[in-house]
C-alpha cells in the first residue's frame, strides 16, 4: 500500500498501473512552449515508475509463490468481472522490464521537437496500458489494457514515424485488432460459459470444466474450448509475432521513432508471449499440447527465416527489425516444449488426442518443460535488453548521419570509437556470446526444447548460425573498412558521429543488465523458476 497523508491509501499495484496515466495527463496540460519542463516533467514520473516497479521487484516473496499484492473489488458483476489484479515472478519480471525502458525511451526521446505534450502523453499513456496487461487477473481487465498498449503505439507511428509512417501505422493496427477481435470475442465465450471473468478462478477450473446451466447458445463445451483457444492462439501469436503472422512488424519497427522501436521490441512483442504462459498453457493444457509440434514448426521457422531475412537487409533498422522474429523464435520454441509437457503432465503422462493410455508416453520429464519454460521467459527478458539497445544505437547513428543504409558507411570506428565499442557489445549479447544474457535464455530454451522436439531444435541452430552471421554483417558494415572522405568532412565540418552523453546514459543500464545477467544470472533466475515449477507441481 502507498499511503498519501493520512487519508488514502492506494495499493501498490494501482499506483504502479495509474502512475503514468497521471503523468500524461500533467504533461498534456503543461505550457506547449517550455519543452525543456515537458521533457524533464515526463523523465520524472518515468523514473518514479521504475522506482515503484523495482520496488514491487525486491518485494515479491518468489519463496512464497502464487499472486502477491492482490488487489480485488467488485466492477462488473453483471458478466462475471471484476477489478483483480496481482503478480507472480513472471508478472514481476515483465513489470520490471517496463519499469525500466520507459524511462529510457523518454530520454532518448529528448530529440523530438514537435507536439512533444502529446508524444510524452503517449509515451507515459502506452506504459499505462503494459504494466495493465501484466498486472490483470481478470480477463476483462486484460483486455482492457491489452488494446491501451495498440492505441499509443498507433499514434506514436503515425505522427513521429519515418517516411512510410501511414502505411505502417495502419498494417500495425489492422494486424493487431484482427487478433483482438478474436481476443475479445473468446473471452465473452468463455465468461458467457463459465460464468466468471476471474483468471485466476479459471485457471483452476476452465480444463476440467464440462459445461453447466449458463453454457452459451447449447454450444458442445469441446467446441466452446477448441474456439476460443484458437482465438486465443491467433491474437497472441500476431503480438508474439510468429511466423507467419509477423509481417506488421519490420514496417512498424522502420517507421517507429527511435523508442518506439525501443518499447515494441522490448516489452510490446513480449504481450504475446505472456499471454501463452498465463492463458493458453493453463486454460487449455490437452489442446496447446496437441498444437505444441505445429507451434514448434512455426518457431524454427521464425528463427531461420527471420536469421536470413536480417542477414539480406542493406537498411540497418530493418536488419535488426527481422533479429527479433529470429530471437522471438526462441521463446515460441520454449513455449511449445513447456505446453507439450504441461499437456502430457496434465493427461498423467498419456496423450489421448493420440489415441495413448497413462503411463505410455516417453516424453514426461517434466523437468524438459521447466527448463523450457525460465528460457522463454528469461529470453523474453534479455530480448527486451538487447533489442532496445539495438534499436537505440541505430537511432543514435541514423539521427546524425541521416541514413540507415549500410551500403553508405563503414569505417565509421575511426570517428566514433566509443559507439564502436558499444555497438559490438550489444551486438555480441543479441547474437548469443557466452557471458552475456542472451546466451543464458538461449541456451536454456534448447536444453528444454531438446528432449521433447529434437528435430526441431536441431534446425534451430541453423537459426542460430546466421544470427552470428547478420549481426557480423552489420558490424563490417558499420566499423569497419575505411571511412569514406565524405563521411570524415562530415564527422568535422557538421555534426560529430560519436554517441551522445545522453545515449550513453540511456544504454548504460541496458549494458549492466545484460552482463550481470550473463554472468549472474541467479539475481533474476529464482523469481521465474519458483513460478514456472509451481505451474508443473513441483
Amino acid at each position: 500500500m502507498i499511503t498519501i497523508g493520512n487519508l488514502v491509501e492506494i495499493p501498490l499495484l494501482t499506483a504502479i498501473i495509474f502512475w503514468p496515466l497521471l503523468g500524461a495527463i500533467v504533461v498534456m496540460l503543461l505550457p506547449r512552449s517550455n519543452r525543456t519542463l515537458v521533457r524533464w516533467t515526463a523523465l520524472g514520473f518515468s523514473l518514479v515508475e521504475f522506482l515503484l516497479t523495482l520496488y514491487l521487484f525486491v518485494s515479491y516473496d518468489h519463496a512464497a509463490g502464487g499472486f502477491q499484492f492482490e488487489v480485488q473489488a467488485p466492477w462488473f458483476a453483471i458478466v462475471g468481472s471484476s477489478w483483480h489484479l496481482g503478480v507472480d515472478g513472471l508478472s514481476v519480471v515483465m513489470i520490471l522490464l517496463t519499469g525500466l525502458l520507459v524511462p529510457l525511451g523518454v530520454l532518448i526521446s529528448f530529440e523530438i521537437d514537435r507536439q512533444i505534450n502529446l508524444y510524452m502523453a503517449l509515451f507515459l499513456f502506452l506504459e499505462m496500458g503494459m504494466v495493465g496487461v501484466f498486472a490483470a487477473l481478470d480477463l476483462v481487465i486484460f483486455f482492457i489494457f491489452w488494446e491501451i498498449g495498440l492505441v499509443p503505439m498507433y499514434f506514436l507511428i503515425n505522427l513521429w514515424g519515418g517516411d512510410n509512417r501511414l502505411y505502417a501505422s495502419v498494417k500495425f493496427f489492422i494486424f493487431t485488432m484482427a487478433g483482438s477481435l478474436g481476443l475479445l470475442l473468446s473471452i465473452q465465450l468463455i465468461g458467457l460459459t463459465a460464468g466468471t471473468m476471474d483468471m485466476v478462478a479459471l485457471a483452476g477450473f476452465w480444463p476440467t470444466f464440462q459445461g453447466s446451466e449458463n453454457a452459451f447458445l447449447g454450444i458442445d463445451i469441446s467446441t466452446v474450448k477448441w474456439l476460443t483457444f484458437l482465438a486465443f492462439f491467433l491474437a497472441f501469436a500476431i503480438k508474439v509475432p510468429i511466423w507467419p503472422f509477423h509481417t506488421w512488424l519490420p514496417d512498424a519497427h522502420t517507421e517507429a521513432p527511435t523508442a518506439g522501436s525501443m518499447i515494441l521490441a522490448g516489452v510490446l512483442l513480449k504481450l504475446g508471449a505472456y499471454g501463452f504462459l498465463r492463458l493458453v498453457i493453463p486454460y487449455f493444457p490437452e489442446q496447446a499440447a496437441m498444437f505444441a509440434p505445429v507451434l514448434a514448426f512455426l518457431a524454427v521457422a521464425g528463427i531461420i527465416l527471420g536469421a536470413l531475412a536480417a542477414y539480406g537487409q542493406s537498411d540497418f533498422k530493418r536488419l535488426v527489425a527481422y533479429s527479433s522474429v529470429n530471437h522471438m523464435g526462441f521463446v515460441v520454441l520454449g513455449v511449445a516444449a513447456a505446453a507439450w509437457v504441461y499437456g502430457i503432465s496434465y493427461t498423467n503422462g498419456a496423450a489421448p488426442w493420440l489415441g495413448l493410455e497413462p503411463g505410455v508416453v516417453a516424453i514426461t520429464d517434466t523437468q524438459s518443460g521447466i527448463i523450457a519454460a525460465n528460457g522463454a521467459v528469461l529470453q523474453m527478458f534479455s530480448h527486451g535488453l538487447s533489442s532496445a539497445g539495438m534499436f537505440l544505437l541505430v537511432g543514435a547513428l541514423y539521427h546524425k548521419a541521416h541514413t540507415r543504409d549500410l551500403r553508405k558507411m563503414g569505417g565509421l570506428w575511426v570517428l566514433a570509437p566509443i559507439y564502436g565499442g558499444i555497438l559490438i557489445f550489444v551486438g555480441m549479447a543479441s547474437l548469443g556470446l557466452p557471458g552475456l544474457a542472451g546466451f543464458v535464455s538461449e541456451f536454456m530454451v534448447v536444453r528444454g526444447a531438446w528432449p521433447v522436439f529434437t528435430s526441431a531444435t536441431l534446425l534451430s541452430m541453423v537459426g542460430l548460425f546466421f544470427t552470428g552471421a547478420y549481426i557480423l554483417k552489420a558490424i563490417q558494415k558499420v566499423l569497419h573498412g575505411k571511412p569514406s572522405q565524405e563521411w570524415i568532412d562530415y564527422h568535422h565540418q557538421h555534426h560529430n558521429l560519436e554517441i551522445s552523453w545522453r545515449e550513453i546514459v540511456a544504454i548504460s543500464p541496458l549494458v549492466l543488465l545484460m552482463l550481470a545477467t550473463g554472468l549472474l544470472p541467479n539475481w533474476i533466475m529464482p523469481m521465474i523458476n519458483d513460478t514456472v515449477t509451481r505451474w508443473f507441481g513441483g
